[in-house]
């Protein structure tokens, strides 16, 4: 697997632990958007594209937030033990939509994606720089 193409949009004045958004195209035939670069203590971090998981209302199926006390619809109060854990423990209130199945495959995917996020924070300091990132689209679609 090789990633061929990364695409960084920078968070403009980034207080929070969001640094930026990318996509990815691997093997130049497929994409993976919504990707995060994630500040830590240890350096950025990819987080994988991913969705809030949701819970059906006993009463009228609904799909609520986990975190939701009451049913959005009919108004039921939810059960309270609808949070399901991590090995850990914790509980688990978004689920990866893509993700690497094995640590070669991360380790790829994190340091194409870091290398080109320092490479991007350079290009941004150019006057006139804008972003390749919301120009994603324009090359996939055109076979």
């Amino acid at each position: 697997m090789e990633i061929t193409d990364v695409r960084i949009k920078l968070i403009e004045g980034a207080s929070e632990r969001l640094l930026a958004f990318c996509s990815i195209t691997i093997d130049g035939l497929f994409v993976v958007r919504d990707l995060k670069i994630i500040g830590s203590p240890k350096g950025p971090f990819v987080a994988m594209p991913s969705r809030k998981l949701t819970s059906n209302c006993h009463a009228c199926q609904f799909k609520n937030s986990l975190r939701a006390g009451y049913c959005n619809q009919c108004g039921a109060k939810l059960v309270d033990n609808r949070l399901p854990c991590d090995a850990e423990g914790r509980p688990r209130i978004y689920a990866d939509i893509a993700h690497p199945l094995n640590a070669n495959c991360r380790d790829i995917i994190q340091t194409s994606v870091v290398h080109e996020y320092n490479a991007e924070i350079l290009r941004s300091q150019v006057p006139g720089h804008e972003s390749r990132y919301e120009c994603i689209g324009d090359e996939e679609h055109r076979h």
